[in-house]
């Protein structure tokens, strides 16, 4: 509910104030905006928030990744945009802040692309001046969290495997009214019916995680799109479970998005480990 407050000018007084009152009152009541029935088919609409998104085109991201185990929390940041009909993307990613204030790595820059991840500034003995080029369908997780940052095509493609979603309510987002929505994705459901770009990534993550259910939290507009989402993904990482939570932000969208891709002269050829 939006409240605005209105100041009488000096030497109005009670009789004017009572007209006042009466007048905004009765303006209050015949202009509220009435309650948005709730979506006939929540699941529905979630899962169709993959193809709206491809009807729009492209978008700015910006995306944060936090991380809990063993009592440590960290997150990493990044911002970039992303097509959705050519399932491409660029990001540049932060990486937290050490205990001094200090950045203990420059900024990770990313180019997403169908079956591939590449980065440059990966660091662990990767000369400054080399890219890492990562095949995402090899990863366990699908590249749903080893960059840093789920890729925005993957993260609306999980919501294909939509299930058990409740419409919590409307909301407003960056000045956009939007629904948000609750429920858990089924990542080896949405493998088999994802944009064929992205189905490999989806089907190792479906093999790599110990569950199939991603918790999440999504927002759409009035046009289907999806302006946000967060996922809870937890797995197994030397023998101690890893809580991961990645929240992705969609705007600005129709904004062009250009991504090219380096030479094979600048890819490095030795052993990283990811």
């Amino acid at each position: 509910m939006v409240v605005r407050r209105y100041r009488l000018p000096r030497g109005v007084g009670g009789g004017a104030l009572a007209v006042t009152a009466s007048l905004v009152a009765a303006a209050a009541t015949g202009c509220a905006a009435p309650e948005e029935p709730p979506p006939p088919d929540p699941a529905g609409a979630v899962r169709g928030a993959a193809d709206a998104l491809v009807r729009a085109g492209s978008s700015k991201t910006s995306t944060a990744m936090e991380m809990a185990s063993g009592g440590t929390r960290v997150t990493i940041r990044g911002e970039g945009g992303y097509d959705f009909r050519r399932r491409t993307g660029h990001l540049r990613v932060v990486l937290p802040t050490d205990a001094s204030g200090a950045s203990p790595h420059r900024p990770i820059t990313e180019l997403l692309i169908p079956g591939a991840l590449y980065m440059k500034n990966r660091g662990a003995g990767v000369p400054a001046d080399k890219w890492v080029r990562v095949d995402t369908t090899t990863l366990d997780d699908g590249n749903l969290v080893t960059g840093g940052a789920t890729d925005p095509g993957a993260a609306a493609e999980l919501l294909r495997g939509a299930r058990e979603v409740t419409y919590v309510g409307e909301t407003e987002l960056a000045g956009v009214r939007v629904r948000h929505y609750r429920g858990v994705a089924d990542i080896a459901a949405a493998a088999r019916v994802a944009a064929p770009q992205l189905r490999g990534a989806l089907t190792a993550a479906a093999k790599g995680f110990s569950t199939d259910a991603v918790p999440f939290d999504a927002y759409l507009d009035g046009d289907g799109r999806l302006r946000k989402v967060r996922h809870r993904f937890s797995f197994s990482n030397q023998g101690r479970t890893v809580a991961v939570s990645s929240t992705t932000l969609l705007y600005g969208f129709g904004t062009r998005v250009l991504v090219t891709l380096p030479h094979g002269r600048d890819i490095y050829a030795g052993k990283v480990e990811v």
